[in-house]
């Protein structure tokens, strides 16, 4: 594979992007940019928190590590036990099931659901993916950053030994320069790997920027989704991306085991991977051992028997978002994100990262004194907070259920940690 057809582009723009504040040491100084605050969310957020049991003794602030379960989630695990009891063995139903999960998530991110292969995770669906590249000719380099989570960049590094060859697009100020990537894709460039969202602050990249540059220089554009698919829109169709990956724990409201992988239409028949099984099959029922018959769709992508009751739950959990509607998801947590910086530095927190909600997740980080985010994680699970460490930084991460009263409560929760629990 030497280069990608059908792709016209010819913007040259070097302009890195716009942002109010990149470093972390002068965030008292900025205003926050974004939108003008809402009053409510467009849904009924008190119906939808009265779904979620969890929050009767927790404040949630780890979407970005863990969803809480759902009414329709456990019903979802339950109708696949029932199933499970009732019949011992429901390969239609549970076949059909996974097919919806993958109905859903093709509506997530504008997509036919024939272009929807389903994975056990991100770093599997990567494996695949990069098991169908060919590293033996001039092209043979796959450019990623240093925000990629280690999962996606080992999986690169790992291919080395098949000639691979991994060039690096640097974080700087917390956050990757668009125009850094001028530096490091070109014409030996065989795939780009750039994440949506970078894990540890939550900084959102011009995916559609990056692919024009991919594209330009005849590569494809390969995106990790997995940090920002259920709070940011994403239309595959639209950004130009080739590949796409995400799993369903985080803001999805699913569960570990179960991952998806996007491929676009017309490259599919060009790509055999290596790591395969029986559900990559043409026909996965033929049982013929000695017949390789890939899938017409991206279903080639698919390895062995699905994991079926996550793809129950993760059906579930991406029904429940679609019927909300991203862009309303990202409206509300938009606001929610404005609140966060403003209380964080209103109580003397340092931000990583940046502070414009436009510009980001949900997710967003402050540095922990000596880098202690593990220790401040246990300590506000001890004051009723939820919230995930990552390196030297508490992320607090809301979804669509919180409200404004949950972030100042795990503001607070934060400010005593710092103040209070750390030194005790």
């Amino acid at each position: 594979m030497s280069a990608v057809t059908g792709h016209t582009h010819t913007d040259t723009d070097r302009a890195g992007i716009v942002r109010a504040d990149v470093g972390h040491t002068d965030v008292e100084s900025k205003d926050v940019v974004g939108s003008p605050p809402v009053a409510q969310p467009a849904y009924d957020i008190a119906a939808w928190r009265r779904r979620i049991p969890l929050l009767k003794s927790l404040v949630l602030m780890n979407n970005c590590s863990q969803a809480p379960q759902l009414d329709v989630t456990r019903e979802a695990a339950e109708a696949y036990l029932d199933s499970w009891n009732n019949a011992g063995m429901d390969w239609d139903a549970w076949m059909a099931e996974t097919y919806r999960a993958k109905v859903e998530f093709a509506r997530l991110i504008n997509a036919s659901p024939d272009d929807i292969a389903v994975s056990s995770s991100v770093s599997e669906a990567t494996a695949s993916l990069a098991s169908s590249l060919d590293f033996s000719g001039e092209r043979r380099k796959v450019v990623t950053t240093e925000a990629e989570f280690p999962s996606v960049a080992h999986v690169w590094q790992a291919h080395a030994k098949y000639g691979l060859e991994v060039d690096w697009v640097p974080v700087r100020d917390d956050i990757v320069y668009l125009e850094d990537y001028d530096d490091v894709i070109d014409e030996r460039t065989l795939l780009v790997s750039a994440c949506h969202a970078y894990y540890q602050n939550g900084y959102v990249q011009d995916v559609a920027a990056i692919a024009r540059k991919a594209h330009d220089e005849g590569a494809l554009l390969y995106v990790d989704a997995y940090q920002s698919l259920g709070v940011a829109e994403v239309d595959v169709q639209a950004m130009d991306i080739d590949f796409l990956a995400s799993g369903n724990l985080k803001f999805l409201l699913g569960v570990p085991g179960i991952a998806f992988l996007y491929v676009r239409p017309g490259l599919v028949e060009r790509l055999e991977p290596a790591v395969t099984g029986w559900f990559g099959r043409a026909d996965p029922f033929s049982f013929d051992a000695r017949r390789l018959d890939w899938a017409p769709t991206a279903a080639r992508f698919d390895t062995g028997t699905p994991p079926v009751i996550n793809a129950y739950i993760s059906r579930a959990g991406m029904a429940a978002i679609n019927e909300i509607g991203v862009d309303a998801i990202a409206a509300w947590t938009g606001q929610l994100t404005r609140r966060l910086v403003e209380g964080g530095r209103a109580r003397g927190f340092q931000l990583h990262g940046i502070d414009d909600p436009r510009r980001k997740t949900p997710s967003t980080a402050f540095v922990c004194p000596e880098g202690e985010s593990h220790r401040v994680e246990a300590l506000l699970l001890k004051r009723g907070i939820l919230a995930a460490a990552r390196g030297p930084v508490i992320r607090l991460a809301p979804h669509f259920y919180n409200t404004l009263d949950d972030l100042d409560v795990a503001l607070d929760a934060l400010k005593a940690v710092f103040e209070e629990d750390l030194s005790a």
